[in-house]
């Protein structure tokens, strides 16, 4: 008897906008990119009104107002998004056995064995319902015998719909669509296929297995085999992250220490805030340094558990102290907090006093609220709004 697998993708429908729509139900419906603003910035999502202008994500920000002049821009908050992620990364944690989060809003679920006992459609169905019901959010799914196949079978069931691909249909789903459909294809391979007359998966599936190897080498056993619904990847067991760091380009080479410790300051922030908000604690903080010739160093120290910005920031400076003569130009500078375990700031009491915990408390508060650096420390003000993309893989 032939083994069946059965693989569950699942995607939050332009997520950023879906959260921003929640707070805000004036937005429904209308043209909503999130990102920067219309002068500056990058698109980082918009809602499936601005694409019908042929606004798509990484667009400059600039070129996507040209399009849609009317649209709504928002500058979007990582704390919103990041708590909304965590909402449905719990509905589906207490709901199935095995499952991998990709992104903040992609999520792969094993449900292969599990038709013994249920129907493993309905089941992707009713958790589908209940992340809707619970969190307010669109969200699609596809179901397959592989991973990649449910990833397309997701990409056709949007906006906020489901798609289950049967055993042995799987070529027969994928022919008609075009080869850019195919996940993880880029933008150079399909316009040499086009090249070759291959525009359609059903092209490329009657491609013989050494002509793509010749024109691609290697790679040309993984296309040939995309193309046929063939992929055996595992999923990945959900595991919680063990360290967070950011880190800064600047745009010239500096060494003065009064920029380079404002944006220590700043990165700090943004990491303790992250770290708050997930409810974690750091008991590793680290510095890493380029210098202008590309040399790299990076230093660390333990502490006590924590995720307060008072503690952390002296002690990121101290490395600082340690890793730079005041010299050498530097060219890029990174923060990193790591050996994170669960808890709350509460465990800090021996060295916080209740004003600090209830100012932290308020800061947060309003930082989920209004976005990240609403409420920030003066050092951090200049550097505050510098090109941090919040909406970054984490």
């Amino acid at each position: 008897m032939e083994f069946k697998r059965h693989i569950v993708h699942i995607d939050l429908d332009s997520f950023f906008v879906s959260v921003e729509r929640r707070i805000n139900p004036d937005l429904i419906g209308k043209p909503v990119i999130i990102g920067g603003s219309k002068d500056r910035g990058v698109v980082a999502s918009c809602s499936y009104e601005a694409r019908q202008y042929g606004i798509h994500s990484a667009m400059p920000s600039a070129k996507a107002y040209k399009l849609c002049p009317h649209a709504i821009f928002l500058h979007g908050s990582h704390g919103r998004y990041s708590e909304a992620s965590r909402e449905v990364t719990q509905i589906i944690h207490n709901s199935v056995p095995l499952y991998q989060k990709t992104s903040i809003d992609e999520f792969y679920i094993d449900l292969t064995g599990m038709d013994r006992f249920y129907d493993p459609y309905q089941l992707a169905t009713d958790l589908r319902q209940q992340v809707i019901t619970e969190t307010g959010l669109p969200i699609s799914f596809g179901m397959a015998s592989s991973k990649t196949v449910a990833k397309m079978a997701t990409n056709q069931a949007k906006p906020n719909g489901q798609l289950r691909i049967e055993h042995g249909r799987e070529k027969e789903f994928m022919a008609p669509l075009n080869i850019s459909k195919i996940p993880m294809l880029g933008e150079k391979t399909c316009e040499k296929l086009y090249q070759y007359g291959v525009e359609k998966i059903g092209d490329l599936q009657k491609c013989n297995l050494r002509f793509l190897e010749s024109v691609f080498g290697r790679a040309g056993k993984y296309i040939w085999e995309k193309a046929q619904g063939i992929d055996y990847s595992e999923i990945v067991p959900h595991s919680e992250r063990k360290s967070i760091s950011t880190e800064h380009t600047f745009h010239q080479d500096t060494a003065d220490q009064r920029t380079l410790e404002t944006m220590l300051v700043s990165m700090t922030e943004e990491l303790a805030f992250k770290l708050r908000s997930e409810n974690k604690l750091a008991s590793c903080l680290a510095i890493k340094i380029r210098f202008n010739n590309f040399e790299t160093h990076t230093l660390q120290e333990k502490i006590a558990l924590t995720s307060a910005e008072h503690i952390l920031i002296p002690g990121i400076k101290n490395l600082l102290k340690r890793a730079w003569n005041q010299h050498r130009p530097i060219r890029l500078i990174g923060v990193k907090l790591s050996q994170l375990c669960s808890g709350s700031y509460q465990i800090n009491l021996f060295e916080d006093n209740e004003e600090q915990i209830k100012l932290y408390k308020a800061m947060d508060n309003i930082n989920f609220k209004f976005g990240n650096k609403t409420v920030c420390r003066a050092a951090g003000m200049e550097i505050g709004q510098r090109n941090f993309n919040p909406f970054q893989a984490e």
